[in-house]
């Protein structure tokens, strides 16, 4: 069983293009390096456009192992 936990990361304005760039990737690759050294893993993203062009994001879940439950006695 895991634990998952889902980020949103904005990527920079856009004026012409609604496609991720380098920059924007090496964001994503901050945020996914940030949570490795955390624990988690990448379990999935996407990309999201917005419908007026001009910011969209990626939609980033993460997984780790649950905890398991302690029983108190």
């Amino acid at each position: 069983m895991y634990t998952y936990k889902s980020e949103i990361l904005w990527v920079g304005t856009k004026f012409w293009s609604d496609k991720a760039n380098e920059q924007d990737l090496e964001e994503l690759d901050l945020l996914i390096n940030a949570r490795a050294a955390e624990g988690w893993e990448l379990a999935t993203y996407d990309y999201m456009a917005t419908s007026s062009q001009i910011r969209g994001a990626f939609i980033v879940t993460f997984k780790k192992p649950a905890q398991p439950a302690i029983e108190e006695f």
